[in-house]
């Protein structure tokens, strides 16, 4: 073997290891995108198994990741995932008068979720209880909002934030336009 192919052997499952943790996926996770089995994406990862080039091709596919970007001497450490106004997602069907636009990565759901919610006149979100020991933390960007959590009903004007359980049933609405930005987080 040459020096170069040599160098690309020894940089490969590190480089690997760093894009599925930018990712924030697990082994398992990466597996099942995959298709190549937890064990094997381990051992690629270690340096203890060298993968086919179908092994290698799966594997970047479902992390995202340039096939020969993770063989260059840069560091995929060293990149900045953008997502342009027109691609982040969004949910216009779920409550009254409102679109939800889904910041957080996908691999994130049911953990850590990201929201810019834009209400119209007389808006609002009613959701039922998340898993045990939810929480939501809602800050105000542009008008006013009534969150409602359990039995507790607080008011809230631009810039004020709001901390509160989210495995009860509990509401966000305005009576005009306005703008949050809320924070999900399952227990």
């Amino acid at each position: 073997m040459t020096e170069d192919t040599d160098d690309i052997l020894t940089r490969l499952p590190a480089r690997l290891k760093e894009a599925r943790r930018a990712k924030g996926l697990s082994l398992e996770a990466v597996a099942n995108l995959s298709g190549v089995s937890r064990s094997m994406v381990s051992q690629i990862e270690r340096g203890e198994s060298s993968p086919t080039i179908s092994t290698l091709w799966n594997l970047t596919r479902a992390l995202q990741v340039d096939f020969a970007g993770l063989l260059e001497e840069g560091s995929v450490a060293d990149q900045i995932e953008v997502l342009r106004r027109a691609e982040v997602p969004s949910i216009d069907n779920m409550g009254q008068n409102c679109r939800i636009r889904i910041l957080s990565p996908p691999e994130e759901a049911g953990g850590h979720e990201v929201y810019d919610i834009q209400f119209d006149q007389d808006g609002g979100l009613n959701s039922q209880p998340h898993a045990r020991g939810a929480q939501e933390q809602l800050t105000v960007l542009e008008g006013a909002v009534r969150v409602t959590s359990g039995s507790a009903v607080s008011e809230l004007q631009q810039g004020d934030t709001a901390r509160y359980a989210a495995d009860v049933v509990h509401a966000i609405s305005a009576k005009g336009p306005a703008r949050v930005f809320l924070i999900v987080k399952n227990a």
